[in-house]
């Protein structure tokens, strides 16, 4: 889930700008819902246009200075709250004509700098990782859990193939002292088989916590459920997507409500799967060759979007069976 970052002189660069802007239209006015604030990046580029206004949120407290910078010089036209985007059905939006709602699930260029937060690999000192608005630290889970439960969260979360390895030394050396960022950094490499020389060695086992910590498999189910009832009829729904576990989840939701699922041409019309949402693109729209070369982090990303096409909040959906393999191991979480 490596994300919106550049350099550390440009600091933030949020990805897939253009790309957004051009397909949700804030031109033509309405209110937007910013679901991952982070430097306010799509927020800003969206109030540029006077008839638009942005509800903006982030789990993330220390946000907080540039979502009052923004509002400040946007007094009328900007609202932010801290709050885990999984509860946006729960902001007072009953009046507000709701016509794009934006999730980029990737990381800021100040989160993964935060050493305090401890997401990158090149963090020091008590491990963490927590976003904001948790129950829990990385330092919990990787001191007090259980064999198998580790090695399920990096087998699902990071799909790190040496998974085993990795945490059969975790347990060993946690005997001793607790685990630091890095000596469990030492440690991954240590147990690593084959080491790709594109990406750390670490990356996939941090990434494997970081989902866990801030529960993101179901954070992510959980707020597209509920932007869904949120956004008004011909409103867009825009996701960018970091890794393939993400993309998988948005491609799902997407797919399977925009589509009728009747499995017998014998059953009743009545009983089948209504469509809810239009898919415009059915690819994936990935950043360009310029955009890369400038941000490398925006490699891995993907935006996908639908368009609602009934207003309404009431629908069902079978995301939650789909993947409720993730949210058992998202419930190991329990034991600490």
């Amino acid at each position: 889930m490596e994300a919106t970052i550049i350099s550390e002189k440009k600091k933030h660069y949020p990805v897939l700008l253009n790309e957004i802007i051009s397909i949700i239209t804030p031109q033509y006015g309405g209110t937007f819902i910013d679901c991952t604030f982070g430097q306010g990046g799509y927020s800003k580029r969206i109030l540029e246009h006077p008839n638009s206004k942005v509800i903006a949120i982030d789990r993330d407290e220390s946000v907080k200075n540039k979502a009052e910078e923004i509002s400040s010089n946007f007094k009328d036209r900007f609202y932010f709250k801290n709050l885990k985007f999984s509860n946006i059905n729960s902001l007072k939006i009953i009046n507000e004509n709701i016509r794009g709602i934006l999730f980029d699930l990737g990381y800021s260029f100040s989160q993964i700098k935060d050493f305090n937060k401890g997401l990158s690999f090149n963090s020091t000192g008590k491990l963490n990782m927590r976003l904001g608005i948790n129950d829990f630290s990385a330092h919990e889970a990787i001191n007090n859990l259980s064999e198998q439960d580790l090695i399920k969260i990096l087998k699902y979360f990071g799909d790190e193939r040496d998974n085993k390895k990795i945490v059969k030394n975790i347990i060993k050396e946690r005997t001793r002292n607790f685990l630091t960022t890095e000596k469990l950094v030492e440690i991954v490499i240590k147990s690593k088989k084959f080491k790709n020389s594109k990406i750390h060695p670490a990356t996939k086992t941090f990434q494997a916590l970081r989902i866990f910590v801030n529960k993101e498999i179901s954070e992510l189910i959980y707020g597209l459920i509920n932007a869904t009832k949120v956004l008004k009829k011909d409103g867009i729904l825009a996701v960018v997507t970091f890794h393939s576990l993400e993309d998988k989840i948005v491609k799902y939701f997407f797919k399977s409500l925009s589509e009728n699922k009747s499995i017998s041409r014998y059953e009743p019309k009545k009983t089948q799967q209504k469509m809810l949402f239009r898919i415009e693109k059915k690819k994936p729209i990935y950043p360009s060759v310029k955009e890369i070369r400038e941000n490398p982090s925006s490699r891995s990303a993907k935006l996908r979007y639908v368009i609602k096409i009934k207003d309404t909040i009431e629908f069902k959906t079978d995301i939650l069976e789909k993947f409720n393999y993730l949210l058992k191991i998202e419930g190991i979480s329990k034991k600490l």
